[in-house]
């Protein structure tokens, strides 16, 4: 009889140690996005910090205009990524949600994933322009 029931309470714990293992990818790519948070406010501090070297110059207008153009790239770009991974935290609350409460949120795991991903690539996207506007302005001086 012992052996009958082992099985009924071992159901929800191997349920829990499956939404564990669908959730490392995810907490992988919150890694990443860390990372390149860091990057963009590197970058973004850059900016700034030579903006303000030329407003204090007074000159160079087209330059500080550029830089402008850069930060607002740069701005977007961390909140873009940013709610990136607003949405993939999200995904790993909403499988795990799923397993305690046994009920199927396939549908909003995917649709946070989704608008996840589409995130991202518009906050790489404008990290290449920021990078394309960077060589702009080195190349204008060489």
């Amino acid at each position: 009889m012992a052996l009958a029931a082992a099985p009924e309470l071992a159901s929800p714990v191997l349920d829990l140690a499956k939404a564990i293992q669908l959730s490392v990818a995810p907490v992988f790519l919150l890694t990443a996005i860390s990372g390149l948070l860091g990057v963009i406010s590197v970058r973004l501090t850059r900016v700034i910090e030579r903006a303000l070297v030329l407003q204090g110059d007074g000159s160079e207008s087209s330059d500080l205009r550029l830089l402008r153009r850069r930060m607002t790239l740069l701005t977007r770009a961390s909140a873009s990524v940013t709610i990136t991974g607003v949405l993939v935290a999200a995904v790993v609350a909403v499988t795990f949600l799923g397993v305690i409460a046994v009920v199927d949120l396939t549908p909003i795991v995917v649709s946070c994933f989704v608008l996840a991903m589409l995130s991202l690539m518009g906050g790489l996207l404008l990290l290449l322009l920021d990078t394309r506007l960077s060589s702009r302005l080195i190349l204008q001086r060489f």
